[in-house]
């Protein structure tokens, strides 16, 4: 779930940029959680009708099923925040 190809099949960007990169990526990761957890609890409460329980216990499954999602998600702004993308850089590599 969380392996990572070393480089870009495309543009051969070394994605491990610096030893424990995609720590900081943590961080996104949190935020991610915290704006699905509160849309799914509005979602479950406001819109359902659920009780507080069984909100907590949609909050507990979405986020189990949704945890390989959010991960990715999370590497790609994370790395997105720090190497912008290079159209020439593919171009330069599919003409060798």
């Amino acid at each position: 779930m969380t392996s990572l190809h070393e480089n870009c099949p495309k543009c051969n960007l070394k994605y491990m940029i610096e030893p424990s990169f995609f720590f900081g990526a943590m961080y996104v990761n949190y935020a991610i959680a915290v704006a699905l957890f509160v849309a799914i609890f509005i979602i479950a409460k406001v819109f359902i009708g659920l009780s507080i329980l069984h909100s907590f216990i949609a909050i507990v499954v979405v986020s189990l099923l949704l945890t390989p999602v959010s991960l990715r998600l999370s590497r790609i702004i994370w790395i997105n925040l720090f190497v912008s993308y290079d159209k020439d850089a593919v171009k330069l590599k599919s003409e060798r």
